[in-house]
């Protein structure tokens, strides 16, 4: 099976101080184990950059350029890069207008699509919640991997 990573999963593996560090990690693992393979989207490397390398007090990471990298490409070596297209944005637009999404969840909308058009359906994320609405994805947490 496929499963793209959620911006908070990819945020927590690289942060030993949350609370979530050994729960996701261990995910990772279980999946990586079950020879699952792992997506992450354009958007989510993003949102990874712009957290990880917001100051602390911010509500951010506080990490260098240099540290942020390093991570980016810990990324690519264990995922696979899907970037978005004209069709990724059709369906992005239909969701977002069918949905009535606003605000900050434009961003789950914009992962979605992306999700719906390469045909990935298992999302591991932090908040299942913020994914139950569109048809044709599993929003999956870390604490229900399990292996196979």
């Amino acid at each position: 099976m496929a499963y793209l990573l959620d911006t908070g999963i990819l945020l927590r593996a690289f942060d030993p101080a949350s609370g979530d560090y050994e729960r996701v990690l261990r995910s990772l693992d279980l999946l990586w184990q079950r020879g699952e393979t792992l997506f992450v989207t354009v958007q989510n490397i993003a949102e990874f950059w712009n957290v990880a390398t917001r100051p602390i007090a911010n509500n951010g990471l506080g990490l260098n350029a240099v540290e942020v990298a390093k991570q980016l490409q810990a990324i690519e070596d264990f995922a696979i890069v899907l970037t978005e297209s004209a069709q990724s944005f059709a369906v992005w637009k239909r969701l977002v207008i069918e949905q009535s999404v606003v605000g900050a969840k434009v961003h789950d909308a914009r992962s979605a699509s992306v999700m719906l058009v390469a045909g990935i359906a298992n999302i591991l994320t932090l908040n299942e919640r913020d994914f139950r609405r569109f048809a044709g994805l599993s929003p999956i947490s870390p604490a229900n991997v399990t292996p196979s």
